[in-house]
């Protein structure tokens, strides 16, 4: 009955939990180990409890929401967008005109140092006031989750009593993160972010008048010092019990955490422990926010406590091992994964599957189709141009030329949320530099094209990638056969690997292209399985794959092959090789039955003509956009007749 009822409110109610505190940018240091006075890069990502606590539960399947204000500027943008992109209501994020976003810098000195700056004075989220809560906005939910530093201000706090009053009129279920920064109770210095308990007698009786509002409360065994206003944490519990009824949940570390419900009992010996999960500490900021991700997953969905002590445990485990706070978090295709064989992984931080399920699961966009025009050509626009006698300065002016002719296209063609570009950071930097963050899928080469053994153009993969805007796919061609010599495969796959860990490591997606040699034994069209099949025994998964038109048997084979392997795998992109329109509308035909295969990744018979006319002075700029366009349109109508 229990869990029919459940089902009923939350078929009722358009949000399961709507979250209330601080939000913020984080920027966490790169040189591990470092002084924060010595760190020289910082990552930018999502940050404040509350903001991370929105995000961890969007990703493990809740309907959530951020009610906060963010900054109209940059920093405010991307909170939102990120929210966004994770699922999070963001309707009552609200842009404050007047204020800056809040901010915070992080550093990872060794297991036991954590330095943190909070930019706070005067931000966005910390102006919230009762005017902004909307009792019609708090009734679509099923709970309110509040963190405690918005109890330090008397606008925020009267902002979370107001809402806190409307959740009881409706019937929410309420929850406190105690979230205790003495800092942000004006109890340190500015800079000393890193201190986690101060005493404060005013600090636990302003704790102690809201508690009774909560039916969760939950905290470190620090923060429960605070609550309850003493330093040992069974007396301060039970201090906490005379203010509240509500279940009390206590993180004991890596020993995992209790659940007290009824009496604090005299002696941890009779608290049944919710045991944690072993794994390498590299940074603990924003474990607890995934503690308390995991932990409303369970309880909101009525799994009984246990459940969601191992939700909560498990997603505080897996983020104290990664870099940053809301991008570490588990999705829930990853945490269900490592739930469903816990025995069997002693060291989820070390788990390749796992590793791999967070990258694929929190991609930042779906592209359920792509229509791509490719001009990452170097080499032969180089040669195109020594052949015409064209300066080849001017490619770089073609290139943006070809984008042009690219964004006409799309928008004739509608292809909102389905077109890219193909293109170099050698002559065609300008044209990457206007497309990026226009909703556009981009890719970049990094081959020294014509090369084999493959061979970087620009060097060290890693170095390169410092660089790139995330949203850059990384696309890699490598001319290879199952019939090479030995040391010439040896050679390319471990450049691959090399390639393949590097993206890894930065978050950028792989686009992997193969491609029969000219040179080579053969070039029977069976040998694209067994290479692929040969990649993914390696342990290389790319997030995409662009291969030749080939036959439907061979894609269906493919196909196979690629679920089996990797079923998160984004999908094939077909390329042209320079193929007449007709020979590519075949192509189109046989593949578009294969809804692996996503699209189209096509250049030369694109862009060649019309280009090579445009050096020769035989077509203006405008007739160079107009003539490429129109082809770039009519393989757009190709694909989308055959997939129909």
């Amino acid at each position: 009955m229990q869990k029919e009822t459940v089902a009923m409110n939350a078929a009722v109610k358009r949000l399961d939990v709507i979250c209330i505190g601080r939000v913020a940018v984080d920027l966490y240091a790169q040189q591990i180990g470092a002084r924060l006075e010595d760190v020289a890069t910082f990552a930018k990502y999502l940050g404040g409890s509350s903001g991370n606590v929105a995000f961890g539960t969007a990703i493990q399947g809740l309907k959530s929401a951020m009610l906060a204000r963010v900054g109209d500027e940059h920093n405010g943008r991307f909170l939102r967008e990120t929210l966004t992109r994770a699922g999070v209501d963001t309707e009552y994020l609200i842009t404050d005109k007047q204020r800056l976003t809040a901010l915070v810098m992080l550093g990872i000195k060794d297991q036991e140092t954590f330095p943190l700056i909070f930019y706070r004075d005067n931000c966005a989220d910390m102006a919230l006031t009762p005017q902004d809560i909307n009792e019609e906005y708090i009734a679509s939910a099923r709970a309110l989750a509040v963190t405690g530093t918005h109890l330090s201000h008397p606008d925020t706090r009267a902002a979370v009593l107001k809402a806190l009053e409307y959740a009881r009129r409706h019937g929410l279920r309420t929850a406190l993160d105690i979230d205790y920064r003495p800092v942000l109770w004006g109890l340190t210095s500015p800079g000393d972010g890193e201190t986690r308990y101060v005493e404060s007698e005013p600090v636990t009786r302003q704790l102690q008048e809201v508690l009774h509002l909560f039916d969760l409360v939950v905290g470190t065994e620090e923060e429960f010092h605070i609550a309850g206003g003493s330093t040992d944490t069974l007396t301060a519990l039970k201090n906490v019990r005379h203010a509240t009824g509500a279940t009390l949940v206590c993180k004991r570390g890596p020993m995992g955490c209790v659940v007290l419900e009824g009496a604090v009992p005299d002696s941890w010996d009779t608290v049944p422990l919710y045991q944690g999960v072993r794994v390498e500490v590299l940074n603990v900021l924003g474990a607890g926010d995934a503690f308390m991700s995991g932990l409303l997953r369970g309880w909101l969905n009525d799994e009984g406590w246990e459940q969601a002590c191992r939700y909560a445990n498990a997603c505080g485990a897996l983020v104290v091992s990664r870099h940053g706070c809301a991008p570490a978090m588990p999705t829930r295709a990853e945490l269900d994964d490592y739930l469903a064989r816990a025995e069997a992984v002693p060291r989820p931080d070390l788990d390749a599957r796992l590793n791999h399920l967070h990258r694929v699961t929190s991609r930042r966009q779906a592209w359920p189709e792509l229509c791509i025009f490719a001009f990452d050509h170097r080499k032969q626009l180089a040669d195109l141009a020594r052949e015409t006698g064209c300066d080849e300065a001017r490619i770089p002016a073609l290139k943006q030329l070809l984008l042009q002719a690219a964004k006409d296209a799309a928008q004739e063609a509608g292809l909102a949320g389905r077109s890219g570009i193909l293109a170099d950071s050698t002559y065609g930097q300008r044209a990457l530099n206007a497309i990026t963050g226009q909703n556009w899928w981009i890719g970049r080469p990094i081959e020294l094209p014509g090369s084999r053994p493959l061979r970087l153009e620009h060097g060290d993969i890693g170095s390169q990638l410092a660089s790139w805007p995330l949203e850059h796919v990384v696309k890699c061609l490598v001319f290879y056969h199952p019939h090479d010599p030995a040391a010439l495969r040896e050679q390319q796959d471990a450049l691959l690997l090399e390639v393949w860990r590097a993206c890894q490591q930065s978050g950028h997606e792989l686009l992997l292209e193969v491609i029969l040699p000219e040179n080579g034994p053969d070039k029977d069209r069976e040998h694209y399985h067994t290479m692929l099949a040969h990649f993914y025994q390696l342990g290389i998964k790319p997030d995409w794959w662009k291969l030749p038109p080939l036959a439907s048997r061979h894609w269906q084979e493919i196909s196979a092959l690629i679920e089996k392997e990797d079923p998160y795998c984004r999908g094939i992109l077909l390329l042209g090789l320079d193929a007449p329109q007709e020979q590519l509308r075949e192509g189109f035909t046989e593949a578009a039955t294969h809804p692996i295969i996503k699209g189209f990744a096509v250049g030369r018979t694109i862009f060649g003509q019309p280009s090579r006319r445009w050096m020769q002075g035989e077509l203006s700029d405008e007739a160079l956009i107009g003539e490429v366009k129109n082809n770039y349109l009519t393989l757009i109508g190709f694909w989308r007749e055959a997939r129909r």
